[in-house]
């Protein structure tokens, strides 16, 4: 314990000396624009790589070794590793990739300026994340000039593709690039946060039968059915109204009956947040023809943000919403006969829950430095979802923990410097803890 608190004055020292680091590397990294091309297609934009060339210089120039591979063409990952033993292993996780910065009149300062006043450092990306990713990288430069040898492996993995449903990380996973623990230093206003709740994106499809609207009495009200009658048409939009307004009582009673200690209570909401009718379904699985109110429509693709607890189990999360929408549709004579159909894999985007214990190790070294350092910290769930998902879906006990600031996802984004610089300092001490000395 000695050689740990001694190691730790050591780095906090060095950072403090030199407390301007952490604020240039996030600048620097503020002015590179790195926007998800998801959402807006530009070359000037579009400069991740650029983001991971920086990252490179500073980790390599450390003693780390580099592996950096293209998760999608000019999208690398950058995964930096300096050796140690596996028991004591420890990554430190941040995104480059930024939302857009929306109409560029609403921003008062440079959106990718990297402009500080008032102790904040403002442009897109400052809050969320490059200042956590510089924290982590600031953290590890400490450890290396304060001459501090760590026994764990420390790896610091910055992914792209986050902001999109965070495909970066879950490849960095898919390759193996695991540890026993895991600190993504998302912005949590000093709060430590070990449990986040579970996302599917589910695609259900109810589908009917094509007619003319010319013959919608045919549908609606009583018909002989004598021989020769026209077959009615069944509109699937007014089929979706009525599964509607049955999932929003399946959902009150789901938010009602299942509770988690540390998240809001309701989280585990199911929103539905795209709904598409029309006539004829098409191969991208999107009814083909949306325009045309002549026709009583034959089907209807609702896409649902399906959010479950961390202590939920996936697999009975989908078994229990399947077992509902049986159930609905025996109740519908076309239903029995032609039912809803339910994709939990249409669009890839699955994030795993996140339940770490509250008394592991890294989560306890994070809650008694950042209680040094100043105010004590809150250990809550996260309402979102993080990369963290996709590190403990593979078994990786994982926390979220960074600065403060706002204007992520808005206008004006800023990092409070002074927190900057406190996580910074809270997560060297993280690593000195678990990675151990040696």
């Amino acid at each position: 314990m000695a050689d740990k608190e001694t190691a730790i004055e050591k780095v906090w020292k060095l950072l403090d000396e030199e407390a301007d680091y952490v604020v240039k590397l996030t600048q620097d990294i503020v002015r590179i624009p790195s926007v998800n091309p998801r959402f807006v297609t530009d070359a000037e934009q579009n400069r991740e790589a650029a983001v991971q060339d920086r990252l490179q210089q500073e980790t390599e120039a450390l003693g780390f070794k580099s592996d950096r591979w293209e998760v999608f063409p000019d999208r690398p990952n950058l995964v930096a590793d300096l050796p140690g033993d596996e028991d004591k292993s420890l990554i430190l996780c941040g995104h480059v990739d930024v939302v857009p910065i929306g109409e560029r009149s609403e921003w008062t300062v440079e959106p990718f300026g990297g402009q500080i006043a008032d102790g904040k450092l403002y442009g897109r990306g400052a809050v969320d994340m490059k200042s956590g990713v510089a924290a982590c990288v600031a953290a590890a430069r400490a450890l290396n000039k304060a001459g501090v040898d760590l026994q764990g492996r420390l790896s610091i993995h910055t992914v792209v593709d986050e902001e999109a449903g965070g495909f970066g990380a879950m490849d960095a996973v898919a390759k193996g690039k695991l540890a026993k623990a895991a600190i993504v230093a998302e912005p949590t206003w000093g709060d430590v946060i070990p449990s986040e709740g579970g996302l599917f994106w589910t695609r259900v499809t109810i589908k009917g039968r094509q007619g003319h609207a010319g013959l919608r009495f045919n549908e609606v009200w009583p018909q002989r059915d004598l021989p020769g009658r026209t077959l009615p048409g069944v509109n699937a939009v007014e089929l979706s109204t009525r599964f509607l307004a049955a999932l929003r009582e399946f959902e009150s009673i789901r938010c009602r009956t299942s509770y988690h200690p540390l998240v809001p209570p309701g989280l585990n909401t199911i929103n539905p947040g795209v709904i598409r009718g029309g006539a004829g379904l098409g191969e991208d699985g999107l009814p083909i023809i949306l325009t045309n109110p002549a026709i009583i429509p034959d089907v209807v693709v609702i896409d649902l943000d399906y959010k479950f607890l961390p202590n939920e189990d996936p697999a009975e999360v989908k078994k229990e919403f399947e077992s509902f929408v049986h159930h609905f549709c025996q109740q519908d004579r076309w239903l029995r006969e032609h039912p809803i159909t339910v994709d939990w894999d249409y669009s890839g985007l699955y994030f795993p829950p996140m339940d770490t214990d509250a008394n592991h190790p890294v989560i306890q070294s994070l809650v008694t430095h950042k209680t040094r350092l100043g105010k004590a910290p809150v250990i809550k769930g996260f309402e979102a979802v993080t990369d963290a998902a996709h590190y403990a879906g593979a078994g990786v006990a994982s926390v979220i923990f960074g600065p403060s600031g706002d204007g992520f996802h808005g206008y004006d984004e800023y990092v409070e410097i002074a927190s900057l610089q406190e996580a910074t300092k809270t997560i060297a001490a993280a690593i000195i803890d678990w990675c151990d000395v040696r």
